[in-house]
């Protein structure tokens, strides 16, 4: 079933999905061989599946991947025992369509444990490889604890080729997080983003209110969502469970092997009584971390990038760097965090290091530190690369200009890891000197980027900054630009703040002011030093004013310096 008519079967009606639960647990042998040889239990099941209502039934395949078979002495055969026990599902039941599962590793994946991310990846495409072999109609991602584990799944699905419909499924636990500490609308954030075709939560008991978590996320969910419900011995409770998160926002239930055929079907005739929740949103303005998520636009609260984890113009953090110590990009970052910056800034660009090695050693650790969003800001398309594929959640890139080079290589980078980015309006020829002839600049972006399915949802437009000291008119040629982005694009809009008092006295004046002036316009986001209390204050007071920080941060006391 390719992700097309995955799509169209969902929006007929709601789906019960019969999902597979069986996962080795740790220390014990993978139990998928022993399916193999009792495998009629196994097919009575999916046909009891079929007939009571379930629309897709899965393969009982999660714990047999190579790290789990590996516990058995059988790594070996990984790709022989998926094929076959796909086989045989297939067999089972006909055309009903059967659904791969793959499930956790046993193994916590870098930046936070010792699996190499790339063998984490190859380890589910040699999964998934024999799967499609035996007959897949599509997969299951179920049972992710980790989030870095179900994007290594996923990013292995999507570099397969096969077009098949990818539903995620993750466990929720009681604190309302994954084991990863990755609360539910980051998860969806960074997993749709990322190209899952729909995605879901299961509790770690019946305390976890899916019903609720599926009403809280739907709003920002651009795919179907999934719910599978505890299983109480009451079949009409449990039906009554699940017809409450389809009404909430779900698309497809799922039942485990705890679920009768009495309580399928039960579920299934509730269900028939509900139309499918249509998915409304069809993309957002967030970038994530493994442990949060920041919302960017105009409703929602203005956002600083902290612009400090830069060499440029540091000689301590450059000397650092060389020194190969990361001890000052800790500081910066927490110190940014601490003055309410929205994202952080890293960029390794530095004669002398090898900034793919230092980019990918900061994104680990920060990863770590922080729960603030991350932008990868770097002009070679091999570090943006390789720091998306491992950051465990959705970045912001800096930039996508009108570049050549840009636009065929960093630009399907940020599309396939599903980033968004800064568009930056400049060409080969250097920065148009006009407003007019910058908009051409960022329609050529914005039509090759459609051509990767992005929208004015995923770019934020740099309004290219220039210092009034050699142009007079540069202030104003930007706000200008702002205006047309947030007026007639409808985009995000971010600036690089100090630039346009760059040789001039009195920075801190004409900063603060350029910025209101350009938050007047509709400007979005600027890239700035959140240790500035007029930069600070001016931001927090804005969003008060415009009903995002109704708490005002400035609290007696936290901006009370002189302008800086």
């Amino acid at each position: 079933m390719n992700r097309l008519e995955f799509a169209r079967l969902v929006r007929q009606r709601p789906l019960i999905i019969a999902a597979d639960a069986l996962c080795a647990e740790e220390g014990k042998p993978c139990p998928v061989t022993a399916l193999l040889q009792e495998f009629a239990s196994v097919a009575a099941a999916l046909r009891s599946d079929r007939e009571a209502g379930c629309a897709l039934v899965c393969c009982p395949s999660a714990a047999a991947n190579r790290f789990r078979l590996a516990d058995a002495g059988q790594g070996d055969e990984t790709g022989a025992i998926n094929r076959e026990l796909m086989r045989r599902c297939r067999e089972s039941v006909g055309d009903l369509p059967v659904f791969a599962t793959c499930g956790p590793t046993g193994q916590r994946i870098e930046p936070f444990g010792p699996l190499d991310f790339d063998d984490a990846v190859a380890c589910y495409a040699e999964q998934a490889t024999a799967l499609v072999e035996g007959g897949a109609e599509g997969f299951f991602l179920t049972g992710m604890g980790e989030i870095q584990e179900a994007r290594a799944a996923l990013i292995a699905l999507r570099e397969g080729g096969d077009d098949l419909a990818v539903l995620v499924e993750i466990v929720i636990d009681g604190g309302g997080c994954m084991t990863s500490g990755t609360d539910p609308l980051t998860a969806l954030v960074t997993l749709q983003s990322l190209g899952a075709d729909a995605v879901g939560f299961r509790g770690t008991d019946s305390a976890v209110d899916l019903e609720a978590i599926i009403a809280r996320v739907k709003p920002s969910a651009t795919v179907p969502l999934y719910a599978r419900p505890a299983t109480p011995d009451d079949a009409e409770q449990y039906a009554t469970t699940g017809a409450a998160c389809v009404q909430a926002g779900a698309n497809l239930i799922g039942v485990d092997p705890g679920a009768t055929s009495g309580h399928v079907a039960a579920l299934a005739h509730r269900l028939r009584e509900l139309a499918p929740p249509m998915v409304v949103t069809s993309a957002v303005s967030a970038v994530s971390s493994s442990r949060g998520t920041a919302f960017l636009g105009p409703d929602h609260p203005f956002a600083v990038v902290g612009e400090r984890i830069n060499p440029t113009g540091k000689k301590a953090l450059q000397q650092s760097l060389r020194d190969g110590s990361l001890d000052l990009v800790r500081q910066f970052a927490v110190e940014q965090e601490q003055r309410h910056a929205t994202v952080l800034d890293v960029n390794m660009g530095l004669s002398g290091i090898d900034e793919m090695a230092m980019m990918l050693n900061a994104v680990g650790v920060l990863s770590q530190l922080t729960p603030l969003p991350l932008c990868i800001d770097t002009t070679r398309p091999e570090v943006v690369e390789a720091a998306l594929r491992r950051y465990p959640g959705r970045a912001l890139v800096n930039s996508v200009s009108g570049e050549r080079e840009r636009i065929e290589k960093t630009l399907p980078v940020a599309a396939k890891y599903g980033a968004m980015f800064i568009v930056l309006p400049l060409t080969d020829a250097g920065i148009p000197p006009t407003v007019k002839e910058r908009i051409a600049v960022i329609d050529t972006v914005m039509t090759a980027a459609a051509r990767y399915g992005c929208t004015v949802d995923d770019i934020a437009v740099d309004g290219l900054v220039m210092t009034i000291s050699s142009n007079p008119e540069a202030a104003r040629q930007t706000l200008d630009l702002i205006s047309w982005c947030s007026e007639t694009l409808q985009a995000n809009t971010i600036v690089g703040l100090s630039n346009v008092s760059f040789g001039m006295p009195e920075r801190p004046w004409i900063n603060g002011a350029f910025l209101g002036m350009a938050m007047g316009r509709g400007l979005t986001m600027a890239i700035a030093n959140p240790a500035s209390d007029r930069i600070m204050a001016t931001v927090q007071a804005y969003n008060a004013l415009c009903g995002h920080d109704l708490g005002m941060l400035l609290r007696r006391g936290a901006f009370s310096g002189g302008p800086s």
